[in-house]
C-alpha cells in the first residue's frame, strides 16, 4: 500500500466515489495510486508540467501494477486534458496564484468537470473570492496541521447558468451598515472559509488563536514606535486584519 501524507490524504477523502480523476501536478503519482487501491475511483490522468516528475510518477505507477489505470501526460495545468474527460480534477501542492491561473487558462474544462478538488498553499482569500466572482460553489472544506504548517482545501463545483457574483453579492443583500457587514463577513469568510467557520473546525480555531496573538505582538510592537505615516498605516493595516480575526473566531463562541 502506497503511503501519503495526511494533506493529501485528507485532499483525496473529498474526491467522490467512482470518478475518472485527473490529477493536475501529479509529482510523485501517489494520490491517483492511493485512490484506486481504496478502490474510490475508476481509473486517473496523472499530469505534471515537468518532465522529471511525470517519470517518477510512471516508475511508481508501474511499481504498484497501475498502469492499466492511470495515464501520464505532460501538461501546463489542464492543457492536455480534454473537456469532460475527466469527472474529478485535483489541484494540490501550489500556491493560490498558480491554482487561479489554471482555473482561468483552463476554464472550459474545469467548468465542464464535475468537481475540483483545490488545495492552494497561499492566497487563500483571493483563491475563493476568485471562485465565487466565477461562478463556483464551494460544497466542502477541510483543514489539516502536518509538519508545522496549515493546509486548507476545498471541494467545489461550478454552477451552471449561473451569474458570477461580486463581493458586495456574495452575501445577503441590504443598504446601508447592513451591507457593510454582509462585505465584512464575506471577506472573512474569504480569508478562513465559510464551511470551516459554520463547522467550527477544530484545526482551523488553533490557526486563529496564533495568529490572533501574533496580530497583537505586532500591534504592540508598533504602538511602541515613533509617529510616522507609515507606522500610522500599518497600525490601521493590522488592526483591520486583527477584526477580521477576532470575528472569524466568534463563530466559535455562538
Amino acid at each position: 500500500m502506497v503511503k501519503i501524507s495526511d494533506r493529501l490524504k485528507t485532499a483525496a477523502s473529498l474526491v467522490s466515489e467512482g470518478v475518472v480523476l485527473a490529477d493536475v501536478g501529479t509529482d510523485h503519482g501517489y494520490v491517483p495510486i492511493y485512490l484506486l487501491e481504496q478502490k474510490k475511483i475508476r481509473c486517473a490522468i496523472a499530469m505534471d508540467i515537468n518532465k522529471g516528475p511525470l517519470e517518477r510518477a510512471k516508475e511508481h505507477i508501474h511499481l504498484y501494477g497501475m498502469d492499466a489505470y492511470i495515464q501520464t501526460r505532460l501538461s501546463d495545468g489542464v492543457a492536455a486534458l480534454q473537456m469532460g474527460e475527466a469527472d474529478s480534477i485535483l489541484v494540490a501542492g501550489m500556491g493560490g496564484g498558480l491554482v487561479m491561473h489554471i482555473l482561468e487558462e483552463g476554464k472550459a474544462v474545469c467548468q465542464a468537470a464535475d468537481e475540483l478538488i483545490l488545495q492552494p498553499q497561499s492566497e487563500l482569500s483571493g483563491v475563493r473570492d476568485y471562485l465565487a466572482k466565477n461562478g463556483y460553489m464551494i460544497d466542502a472544506e477541510r483543514m489539516v496541521f502536518e509538519d508545522g504548517k496549515y493546509y486548507p482545501m476545498m471541494r467545489v463545483h461550478y454552477q451552471t447558468g449561473k451569474n458570477k457574483i461580486t463581493a458586495k453579492d456574495a452575501s445577503l443583500k441590504n443598504a446601508g451598515n447592513c451591507e457593510r457587514q454582509d462585505q465584512s463577513r464575506y471577506k472573512v469568510e474569504c480569508l478562513y472559509g465559510r464551511h470551516l467557520l459554520m463547522e467550527k473546525n477544530p484545526i482551523l480555531h488553533q490557526y486563529l488563536q496564533k495568529e490572533h496573538k501574533v496580530f497583537e505582538t505586532i500591534l504592540d510592537n508598533l504602538l511602541k514606535q515613533p509617529e510616522s505615516e507609515k507606522i500610522t498605516a500599518r497600525i490601521g493595516e493590522v488592526k483591520e486584519s486583527l477584526g477580521y480575526n477576532e470575528a472569524a473566531l466568534a463563530y466559535y463562541k455562538a
